[in-house]
């Protein structure tokens, strides 16, 4: 990959204000496979001061233009999505054919909803007198995580772009080479210069800068709570937006009424997939105190369908975590859930059997957890499910809300009117009733340490508009 060690900033790949590089890891292997560069606030500066000489212009394109960018950006999409696969499968570990149908997928499919917003998307409203104008906020830091590489960049860059903003890139260093791609597709597809922006680097050295910049109007971030805390503090002093999309710790409610056999396979399936390393997992199934061990023992046969193996291997599922600490991470959680007195169903610490290198975790399942045990409260992000009983529907609701995030929530149940109510006692941003396909139109995002802000859709484009009334504008 030629751009590997560059940045691309006003329309042209530059090399770096300092020299510094990093690998990039496979975890499948534990072996770098490439190298990237650091920047540093140097570069962080000439990017915005790109993306600020470009608002003036770009802000100004009809919406039918900005249309046309994004279906020339589907086109090249669509040139490169074997490489895009590959190389998201190499550099955080998804499974060959998971990288091509999800994470790859994922980017097309936001771009076509963005492009069906934009086509009847109402900027000016006009309210008697007074015109009510939706405009571009300006110039966008978007800082993305590792996990969805793909999703969560096109989950900011497609609205900045409809919206008429400039932006500046900081993908994450665990995994920024899908992101270097996505550069040279959007400059391929004729993105103007200075419009979009990329500086790899880390949270200190760019996503600090990006955050606390005085040029930078907002700054979109996806993320650990902890990191979103760090930017909201950094962009303080400026007053500027920060949507935040953070940490979770999902619940998934399995009423008594539910169908438990497929609904504890669907509730493994929303655990496991992507290695658990989603925001919006469902982590914590709660069940009926009297049903636990008869869906621990479905859990448990569930689990044995997940075969854990290198992602470019046929019938792969489940692939490697993405690094060292975060395989750590996941070994000290099991093993203080054993320590803590859960039942442990299937798995455990260390490494599946045969795999004795790379990040790679036994899909695991505790039963009769509680409520204040470390696997019921840390988001583990791994292939980790907890199974807690509850005695009524109140406890249940009591426990699915005992939780510092609200991302998303789940409830099963075939008494659709119940479940509805369930659904709105919970405190999260999204809720899913009986496992529905997936809605881009709706809004993502989450109540309290999960964030503020929504992405998708027409929610997503608002984030990146700023709200004008012009008074007298009708005689």
């Amino acid at each position: 990959m030629q751009n590997a060690t560059l940045f691309y900033i006003d329309g042209r790949w530059i090399e770096p204000a300092e020299p510094r590089r990093i690998p990039v890891v496979n975890p499948s292997t534990e072996l770098a496979f490439a190298d990237v560069s650091i920047g540093s606030s140097a570069d962080v500066d000439r990017a915005v001061a790109a993306a600020r000489r470009a608002f003036d212009g770009f802000s100004d394109t009809t919406v039918a233009a900005r249309i046309a960018l994004l279906r020339r950006i589907l086109a090249g999409f669509d040139a490169r999505r074997d490489e895009l696969a590959r190389i998201v499968s190499m550099e955080m570990g998804a499974p060959l054919a998971f990288a091509m149908s999800a994470q790859v997928a994922s980017g097309p499919n936001h771009i076509n909803e963005m492009i069906r917003v934009l086509e009847s998307f109402q900027f000016d409203e006009q309210q008697g007198r007074t015109l009510v104008a939706k405009e571009p906020i300006g110039v966008c830091a978007l800082i993305t995580p590792w996990n969805w590489p793909i999703n969560q960049v096109i989950c900011k860059v497609a609205p900045a772009l409809a919206a008429g903003c400039t932006m500046v890139l900081k993908p994450s260093e665990i995994a920024p080479l899908s992101a270097i791609i996505m550069a040279e597709i959007f400059h391929e597809a004729g993105v103007p210069a200075g419009v979009f922006n990329l500086v790899n680097g880390d949270g200190p050295g760019v996503g600090a800068a990006l955050a606390a910049h005085p040029e930078v109007d907002m700054v979109s971030i996806t993320g650990s709570t902890r990191a979103g805390i760090q930017v909201a503090k950094a962009a303080a002093d400026t007053v500027k937006r920060v949507a935040q999309e953070l940490g979770g710790k999902s619940p998934n409610i399995f009423l008594p009424d539910a169908e438990f056999k497929r609904c504890t396979d669907l509730g493994v399936a929303r655990c496991f997939s992507n290695s658990g390393q989603s925001c919006s997992a469902a982590t914590r199934l709660l069940v009926p105190a009297d049903r636990h061990d008869e869906i621990a023992s479905h859990a448990r046969a569930a689990a044995a369908t997940y075969k854990v193996g290198l992602p470019d291997v046929e019938g792969t599922v489940l692939g490697p975590l993405v690094n060292a600490a975060q395989f750590d991470k996941v070994q000290r959680l099991i093993k203080t859930g054993i320590a803590e007195g859960a039942t442990l169903i299937t798995g455990g610490p260390g490494r599946p059997e045969g795999l004795d290198r790379g990040y790679f975790v036994r899909p695991t399942i505790f039963g009769n957890v509680r409520p204040n045990m470390a696997i019921a409260r840390e988001e583990i992000f791994g292939p980790v499910l907890v199974i807690m009983p509850y005695g009524s529907e109140d406890e249940a609701v009591a426990i699915a809300n005992d939780t510092p995030y609200g991302l998303s929530a789940y409830v099963q149940g075939a008494d659709l009117a119940r479940a509805r109510r369930v659904a709105r006692r919970i405190r999260a941003g999204n809720v899913h009733i009986n496992y529905p396909p997936i809605d881009r139109r709706a809004p993502f995002g989450g109540y309290k340490q999960s964030g503020n802000g929504r992405e998708w859709g027409a929610w997503g484009l608002n984030e990146f508009l700023e709200v004008k009334a012009i008074m007298g504008y009708a005689a």
